[in-house]
């Protein structure tokens, strides 16, 4: 028996192709409810309210509700806990970790000729972690029929435009350096012959034949089709791990204005920034194969993507006050623009069997970052109606309405043969979602108490994909005058359906996720 391990170098791999899906462009186009304790506390439900930090993200206008300067800055801990089930076997993961929330400021500069209607003039820098992507995921089970060869085999027999795999770029002989040759196939050349041939699609291709997960029916035929060398019969025993970690970052410009202190105005100019590592661990091993005929017994397919970049996006917003007890709020916020750069690595660890015993494994490991050309990517904008009723100086309640069509996101260029068929998809499988924020506050002097729910609706027609949210909140705060703090619990589930591949085999675990989070918040008046 012989030991085929491919020696190996690292470098660098600049490729025009990666196969962005409808999962990256969900990534960063929904939000979490992060921000000060007092805004967490109340489920969010701020709109109408102003008068805080992180009102701002859902109203511009709110900073000219504040009455003085202030400053603020909020720490959280956050606690995700991931109960699996993959075809009847439960797991579990969970991730913990602290963050900056939040930080920022806002100063009021008063209008003192009492001849205008124009009361006051506010200005504010607030940063917040819109998305906190820190996250264990584990799922293990035995899929009862397929393979994580339907991965390999829809690359190699499909490619990117439909042709089989041209059996001359892929074959190398055993113990040859690969690094050269996956990061040749990995560009995009003006003189290819071979258009079912590109990029991505035929790395994966690549790995699927050097480790033995795939074979041609016809080696002397460089199209030839190709077949599975994973044993038929069922019964896969398979893990998927799942490792992310990383943040969405949004730090906004605001300025607002007050009209007779009954019409506040307001607008943003947000910049966003994307910050994102996951790593992927897939583990396969079956005992089907009884035969003399060398066939996969188990595997092992490691990924990482690490995606950076930044965007743009403003809102505007107003809020009334119709009576002094009555408030009503309506906001827009834009598409944001992203531009973005995706790497990615990968390795591979097969061990073939027959009815004498198992082969040594099989190592396919370029070593090669596949550093990918930028592209853009539109998330959909927002609307968000609000309002609030005030108790005077003891309390008062809140409720916020918004509406996002997660339909229309794009990747960017439209005309791109690749983004094309993923927008399809997203205008074909997302739908509008619609949020309910619901928040209360009552005063026991210097003491104040909070509570606060959140709905948020699925933003898949299916509802499994992706499923709804409830979350609940409550906390509390305390003001020592020139100094106030905050401290807020909050709770949030949801169910979704996680494909652990993209293309040829994705299957995937049903996961129940529940978020909990403590946050504490310190404001300065000045």
């Amino acid at each position: 028996m012989k030991k085929y391990i491919f020696l190996i170098l690292t470098g660098l791999s600049i490729s025009a192709i990666q196969a962005q899906d409808i999962t990256d462009a969900m990534r960063y186009s929904q939000d979490n409810l992060n921000g000060t304790a007092r805004f967490r506390a109340m489920g969010g439900a701020f709109g109408a309210l102003g008068g805080d930090l992180s009102s701002l993200n859902i109203n511009p206008a709110g900073s000219a509700i504040f009455a003085n300067n202030q400053f603020g800055v909020t720490l959280s801990n956050y606690n995700t806990k991931n109960n699996s089930n993959y075809f009847g076997t439960k797991s579990k993961d969970s991730d913990n970790s602290f963050i900056l929330n939040q930080a920022g400021g806002v100063m009021v500069f008063k209008n003192y000729d009492q001849k205008s209607n124009w009361k006051k003039l506010s200005v504010a820098v607030n940063y917040e972690n819109t998305n906190n992507y820190n996250n264990d995921v584990f799922s293990m089970g035995v899929n009862p029929t397929n393979s994580i060869d339907q991965y390999f085999l829809s690359y190699a027999n499909t490619g990117n435009g439909g042709a089989p795999v041209p059996q001359e770029f892929v074959r190398t002989n055993k113990g040859e350096n690969i690094s050269n040759l996956y990061r040749y196939l990995g560009n995009s050349l003006p003189n290819f012959q071979y258009p079912g041939l590109t990029g991505h699609s035929a790395q994966q291709a690549m790995l699927g034949y050097q480790g033995f997960i795939v074979e041609p029916t016809d080696e002397t035929n460089p199209n030839s089709s190709y077949y599975p060398l994973v044993p038929a019969g069922g019964n896969y025993y398979q893990e998927n791990e799942i490792h992310s970690n990383g943040y969405n970052g949004k730090l906004s410009f605001n300025a607002a204005t007050s009209y007779k202190d009954k019409l506040f105005i307001g607008i943003n100019l947000n910049s966003h920034f994307a910050d994102y590592t996951r790593n992927t661990s897939f583990y396969e091993d079956n005992a089907n194969n009884t035969s003399a005929v060398d066939q996969i017994n188990r595997l092992r397919f490691d990924n990482q993507l690490y995606t950076y970049g930044n965007g743009f996006s403003f809102q505007v917003g107003a809020i009334a006050k119709v009576t002094d007890q009555v408030r009503l709020g309506l906001a827009y916020e834009s598409n944001t623009w992203y531009k973005l750069y995706d790497e990615t690595t990968q390795k591979l660890v097969t061990v073939r069997s027959n009815n004498v015993g198992e082969l040594p494994p099989t190592i396919v490991d370029p070593q090669i970052i596949n550093v990918y050309e930028s592209y853009k990517l539109q998330t959909p904008g927002k609307w968000t109606a609000s309002f609030a009723y005030v108790f005077g100086k003891t309390g008062l309640l809140s409720v916020d309405y918004a509406i996002k069509d997660y339909g229309n996101t794009k990747f960017k260029p439209t005309n791109d043969s690749h983004f094309r068929g993923v927008n399809n998809t997203m205008s074909n499988q997302l739908t509008s979602s619609s949020e309910v924020r619901v928040g209360a506050e009552y005063k026991i002097k210097l003491l104040s108490l909070r509570a606060g729910y959140r709905y948020e609706q699925s933003p898949y027609k299916n509802s499994t994909t992706i499923g709804d949210l409830n979350g609940y909140s409550g906390g509390l705060g305390y003001n020592f005058g020139a100094t106030k703090v905050d401290l807020a619990y909050s709770y949030a589930k949801r169910n979704s359906h996680q494909a652990f591949f993209n293309q040829g085999f994705t299957d995937g675990a049903n996961i129940n996720t529940k978020f909990n989070n403590v946050s504490l918040t310190m404001l300065f008046e000045l």
